[in-house]
């Protein structure tokens, strides 16, 4: 079983403060993770291929094709004051409060 330090330096890396009760708890808890993690160690994993994801993962996605582009004059439309053909925005610091 994890120790009080042990479960305080643990803590003190994760920027965790943790009163008395909290550290008994968590000793209890991680002693179980860790003797999980153990268990699974004992595994004989020769011929298993490694994996990312428990089951295949499929790209939902369509292929990327060309396709005609929205015209200038419609991107723009919505936009409160286009300049030259595109977005207008504020230069960096116009009508910016100082700080």
């Amino acid at each position: 079983m994890l120790d009080r330090a042990q479960v305080l330096h643990v803590a003190r890396l994760a920027r965790l403060e943790l009163d008395d009760q909290e550290v008994q708890r968590m000793a209890l808890e991680l002693t179980k993770v860790l003797d999980y993690i153990a268990k699974l160690g004992e595994l004989d994993l020769d011929g298993v291929t490694p994996t990312s994801h428990v089951v295949e993962l499929v790209n939902a996605l369509r292929p990327d094709q060309p396709e005609p582009s929205l015209p200038v004059e419609a991107a723009l439309a919505p936009a409160p004051e286009p300049v030259a053909g595109g977005f207008g925005v504020p230069s960096p610091g116009a009508g910016a409060p100082a700080g």
